[in-house]
């Protein structure tokens, strides 16, 4: 299949080269920023990998000088970013290039701005005025390269980090942490297994639905989103049933930038349940969303339901309204052979108030249709862990 003329250059909401075979322009993306020697932030999975040796060789056949860290954890840590800044101040880097799923691309985005600040990372939250903390000046630049299709960090002003004391996941925000250069290159998704593409393409659906459903005023975000909604729908039955849909993966990590560019509007009880659930269990974060998405809809239901008409509709459902859409979504997960409840992924019942609780006060909760205290989340939680919808 011809695809070239998908090979694109975007400039919103930043430089995004999209396109086969467009990780050749990663040296000459480096040299646009200033980097002579980028630091490659990568997870221990990926760093194995050709591709990696790959980019790495790109690099120093064009004279740049590049280091490679893969320190992190599935959900970074505050320590993991610290010895991100330690490997980059070591190597006398000059610029990032944050290279994986949502965890490395986080990660990398909070190493190049931890490089020069001196304050502590969580000082950096995003809380209240905190941004206006960091300098400015010592922030070293971003060039991104997703290689999963859910996240959407790659063009994303924050990153997800666990605070692993407080046991508590905590966004770290400065509009400055949105990547210089971005790389969309279906090439380097082709080798995800099913299990991930459906997890992640999950996720990227939840960013999109969940910014869809926010109560904020952004008429751009919501036609963002629903665009969104609708690649996922034609695209993810398509790119988890034959890895090799070079087309399905492309407008897969086309969507999932799109999610992440939509959730400027606000996210919602998806994310404020998963955020506490992936801090304490330590569990994949797209599929956190995947098993939470039906749960979270009928939870919102009273508040939702004209969205929901118009999602329907522009989605071609074959049952309209609020019906369409959770009818939808639950064959969806089926099937991608995503679990219906928490227990099939290793998430029990010991924590249920205490995962309410930080569910309320979690920030994706300030943009819910509806405002849910601590007992309704629990509640919610509940029949999640169950399976009952």
């Amino acid at each position: 299949m011809d695809l070239s003329h998908y090979r694109m250059n975007w400039n919103y909401p930043t430089s995004v080269r999209v396109g086969v075979g467009r990780i050749a322009e990663l040296p000459k993306a480096c040299r646009e920023l200033g980097m002579q020697a980028p630091l490659l932030v990568t997870d221990p999975g990926l760093a194995t990998l050709p591709m990696i040796a790959e980019a790495q060789r790109q690099c120093t056949d064009a004279g740049l000088k590049a280091g490679l860290f893969h320190g992190i954890k599935g959900n970074p840590t505050g320590p993991n970013v610290a010895d991100g800044v330690a490997a980059f101040k070591a190597g006398g880097h000059d610029g990032v290039i944050a290279f994986g799923g949502g965890s490395a691309l986080d990660a990398g985005k909070a190493v190049a701005l931890m490089v020069g600040q001196d304050r502590p990372l969580w000082d950096f939250e995003d809380i209240g005025d905190n941004a206006s903390r960091v300098n400015v000046a010592g922030m070293a630049p971003v060039v991104a390269v997703p290689t999963t299709a859910g996240t959407g960090s790659e063009v994303g002003r924050a990153a997800v980090i666990t605070d692993d004391q407080a046991q508590i996941k905590r966004i770290i925000f400065h509009a400055r942490m949105l990547p210089a250069i971005v790389i969309l290159d279906p090439e380097l998704t082709l080798g995800l297994p099913p299990k991930i593409t459906a997890a992640t393409g999950m996720d990227a659906l939840s960013h999109s639905l969940e910014a869809y459903c926010s109560p904020l005023y952004h008429p751009m975000a919501e036609g963002i989103a629903l665009e969104g909604m609708r690649l996922v729908k034609d695209y993810l039955p398509r790119a988890t049933a034959r890895g090799s849909d070079v087309e399905a993966r492309l407008q897969m990590l086309v969507a999932s930038s799109m999610g992440a560019t939509a959730f400027q509007r606000g996210l919602g009880a998806m994310h404020a349940l998963a955020h506490p659930l992936g801090a304490l269990y330590d569990a994949h974060h797209g599929m956190l969303n995947a098993v939470l998405m039906p749960y979270v809809l009928q939870a919102n239901r009273a508040h939702i339901e004209g969205p929901m008409v118009r999602l329907a509709r522009y989605l071609g459902l074959p049952k309209a309204g609020f019906a369409g859409v959770l009818d939808w979504v639950v064959n969806l997960r089926s099937e991608l052979d995503i679990p219906h409840s928490l227990a099939e992924i290793g998430i029990d019942d010991g924590r249920i108030e205490q995962i309410g609780r930080m569910a309320e006060v979690d920030p994706s909760a300030g943009t819910n249709p509806v405002s849910h205290d601590a007992a309704t989340y629990s509640r919610i939680f509940e029949k999640a862990l169950h399976g009952r919808l």
